[in-house]
Parts: structure tokens; C-alpha cells; sequence
């Protein structure tokens, strides 16, 4: 098993990047590529003294800034880390794909380097939120803001074969994202995939509203790329504002100190639950290989985790069910 990492990708490349693909080598069974310039990597290597026995250098001495087109990035700038990364998933010389890079250039690279799997009309990001029991995968959060019901349809079936295999969720609840529970709710699109939906060997539970995703009553939620984003923005905004209005509450009243003293593993506890760290990174699925895009302030922890995701990815055969799956239900699909 070999692991492409992007080490020039997010907002603490390369340091956090080496640091967190570091901690993972000892869970890990195989090597870490360590994707970038090669002379950066060494030095960050050597500095730390860190312990090089399963990683491998892959020289690549371009990178792909936040702010650029991805499209005209990929073609400019054929040595990226990005781009090199991706080609060595294409060409099997990786088993997968890390990345806290550019997000738009991740997707673009998946799709263009790694390509699509036979049958899929167009990859999706997913994403793992916090729930009241357990967690929920939410698909699409952003490759396609524009989408139609048989792509919501595949969304639903990647998301159904990575709910049971990574987040083994056994016979996956799976909703789709509407205003209302009633089937006549929503727009066209809603409407549209609803009735494949509900003729899909998969178990469908029907319509779901926002709140169902954080309330933990349906393991996979499916929707559009534009709405999903907006989820996923909103998501992390609520919480980031939760915990500083906590802060702030405390920081005002001794007795509220005290009483956060008295709740401190409690609150740790949900503090964790709610770090994007803990997650690791969003799969692309729908692409022929494993690609995880980290969120762009990745840290050590949330490297070593995507690494882990990445692994367990690999090991469960996700790709290949995924084909499956789409190769399978084709006529459903079409109706």
C-alpha cells in the first residue's frame, strides 16, 4: 500500500503536512509518498529527525496556490504536487491521493487525472458531520453545484457502499434533502430524484429536512453540491460561534466557571466530536481511485486521521464496490 500526501496543499504545508504523515506511519501498513519539492521535504525531515524507514519522496516542484483557476492550474502546471499526486493514483503507483490543497484543483485532478469510474456521470464529495447518535455522511457538499436526479441517485449509492464499509453502518439509512418530509415537497430536482429514489434496492427513508442530519436518524443524506456547501459552511460557522459564545458566557461568571469546571470532560468530549480533525478529510467519490481533500487548515492530527481514512478506504475495497454498485443498478438508475 503507498500513499501520495500532498505536503505544499493548505495553510501549514509542508511542517503539519510531513508532521501528521509522520504519526500515521505507525498504523499504517505501507509507505507514505511524500508529494513536493524534494529538497523542502528532506530539510523538514532531517530537522525533526523524524524516522524516514516507510516514507518515499516524490519530486514535484510546482504547487498550486489557493486563489488560481484549477483548470488552467492542471494544465500550467504539470509538476504541482497536486498533479503529480494524482498521476501516480492513475498510474498505480498509489494506492491514494491526500490532499489539504485547493479544493477545486483536488476535484479537478481526481476527475481529470485520476478519472471517473465507468458509469458515474460525476464524482461527489462527501463529508462525515457530528450527530446526536453517531454521524451522518452528507454527499454532494460541493463538486457540482448544478446536478440532475440520476446524479443525486448516484450520490446515493457511493454514499450507501461508504456508510457500510468505513462507517459500518449496516443496511444505511438514506435521505434525501428537501423542505419537508412529504414526497410533493421541494423542487423539480427533489421531486425527480425521489422517484428513483423510492425504486432503488437501497434503504430509502425519504425525504429528510436540515435538522435530520444533526439529529442522527439517517446515516447517509443526499443532495446538490450548492445546497450541500451551504450545509457544510453553515455547519462550521454554528459551531465555531457556539464555542466562542460559550467562551464568553464563561469568561462573565465565576459560577458559570465552576460549572464548566465540573462539566470539562463533558465539554472536551464535544469539542471533539465537533473538530473537523477528528474526520480526517472528505472522500471524492465517484473517481477511480481513493482521493480524501483535507479542509485547507489541516493540521498534523487531520493529515495522520485522512491518511487513516485513505487506508481503511483502500483495504475495504471502496472503489471497486462503488463500481460495482453503479455497473449493477444502471437500469434502476434510468428508470
Amino acid at each position: 500500500m503507498r500513499i501520495a500526501v500532498d505536503v505544499m496543499g493548505g495553510d501549514h504545508g509542508p511542517g503539519e503536512i510531513i508532521k501528521g504523515a509522520v504519526q500515521a506511519l505507525p498504523e499504517l501498513s505501507g509507505k507514505v509518498v511524500l508529494v513536493g519539492p524534494t529538497e523542502i521535504i528532506k530539510d523538514e525531515l532531517s530537522s525533526h529527525k523524524y524516522n524516514t524507514n516507510k516514507l518515499d519522496i516524490e519530486e514535484a516542484p510546482e504547487v498550486i496556490e489557493m486563489g488560481e483557476s484549477p483548470t488552467k492550474a492542471l494544465r500550467k502546471k504539470k509538476k504541482s504536487s497536486i498533479v503529480v499526486g494524482a498521476n501516480l493514483v492513475r498510474k498505480g503507483k498509489a494506492d491514494a491521493l491526500v490532499s489539504a490543497g485547493s479544493t477545486g484543483a483536488v476535484m479537478a485532478a481526481g476527475l481529470l487525472k485520476v478519472g471517473r469510474i465507468k458509469g458515474v456521470k460525476r464524482p461527489a464529495i462527501s463529508t462525515v458531520m457530528p450527530a446526536l447518535k453517531g454521524e451522518t455522511l452528507v454527499l454532494d457538499v460541493g463538486a457540482n453545484v448544478d446536478s440532475k436526479p440520476e446524479n443525486l441517485v448516484q450520490y446515493a449509492l457511493m454514499g450507501n457502499v461508504y456508510a457500510e464499509q468505513i462507517l459500518h453502518k449496516p443496511e444505511p439509512k438514506v435521505g434525501l434533502l428537501s423542505v419537508g418530509e412529504e414526497e410533493k415537497k421541494g423542487n423539480e430536482l427533489t421531486k425527480g430524484s425521489h422517484k428513483l429514489l423510492k425504486n432503488l434496492d437501497i434503504n430509502f427513508i425519504g425525504n429528510v429536512e436540515g435538522r435530520d442530519i444533526f439529529a442522527g436518524d439517517c446515516d447517509v443524506v443526499v443532495c446538490d453540491g450548492f445546497v450541500g456547501n451551504i450545509v457544510l459552511k453553515t455547519a462550521e460557522g454554528l459551531g465555531n460561534a457556539l464555542f466562542k459564545m460559550l467562551k464568553s458566557e464563561l469568561d462573565e461568571s465565576m459560577l458559570a466557571k465552576v460549572g464548566a469546571l465540573l462539566m470539562k470532560s463533558g465539554l472536551k468530549n464535544l469539542k471533539k466530536k465537533m473538530d473537523y480533525a477528528e474526520y480526517g478529510g472528505a472522500p471524492l467519490l465517484g473517481v477511480n481511485g481513493v482521493v480524501i481533500i483535507s479542509h485547507g487548515s489541516s493540521k498534523s492530527k487531520a493529515i495522520k486521521n485522512a491518511i487513516q481514512v485513505a487506508q481503511e478506504s483502500i483495504k475495504k475495497q471502496v472503489v471497486s464496490r462503488i463500481k460495482e454498485n453503479i455497473n449493477e443498478r444502471t437500469g434502476e438508475i434510468n428508470g
